[in-house]
């Protein structure tokens, strides 16, 4: 459900919708191992390392054992870092050797897929995965490279003008998703 909670912005999930969308995309990340103890979550900052944390969590929950999870940040590997800025680097932290581990990469939005472009370089420095996937909780569009997630929340087309927040109650005391518009 879509409601507005402000001029500039716009409810995409509730709390309650957050909720169910990640245990869907526990779920299906749980289908497509064949090896739940293999998967490694790492969370690509900033949002993506909170998404990483509360996933594993479901994860842990529904295959009975803790699912090894960390943090990849590309920000050393981006292009586009004059275009996009830079933000404070945080340290990568991966709890395991990457080598025949089934890895998804974990972010809040993907949007050019210039982000996850960078983390897959970022990755491949640390080691080589038996697989990697892609989890966004929302595509937003406006793809500049051909990378597409392999699990996703909310397809949301949005403006170039417009973005999307992803709140979780880890850190910022509540979780939803919303359009901020200009």
């Amino acid at each position: 459900m879509v409601s507005s909670i402000g001029d500039h912005c716009v409810e995409i999930l509730s709390a309650q919708d957050l909720t169910r969308t990640v245990h869907r995309l526990a779920s299906q990340v749980l289908e497509s191992a064949p090896d739940s103890r293999q998967l490694l979550l790492l969370g690509i900052p900033t949002r993506g390392v909170e998404l990483a944390r509360v996933l594993a969590a479901q994860l842990e929950a529904s295959c009975g054992h803790p699912v090894d999870q960390g943090s990849l940040d590309p920000t050393f590997h981006r292009d586009d870092l004059a275009r996009v800025g830079t933000r404070m680097v945080q340290a990568t932290q991966l709890p395991a050797a990457l080598e025949g581990r089934h890895v998804v990469l974990v972010d809040d939005v993907i949007f050019t897929g210039r982000t996850v472009r960078a983390a897959l370089e970022a990755l491949h420095a640390w080691g080589r995965p038996a697989v990697v996937r892609l989890l966004v909780m929302v595509d937003r569009g406006h793809r500049e490279l051909p990378i597409q997630p392999d699990f996703c929340g909310r397809v949301v087309p949005t403006s170039r003008q417009e973005s999307i927040q992803l709140w979780l109650a880890g850190v910022d005391g509540r979780d939803g998703v919303v359009l901020l518009k200009p």
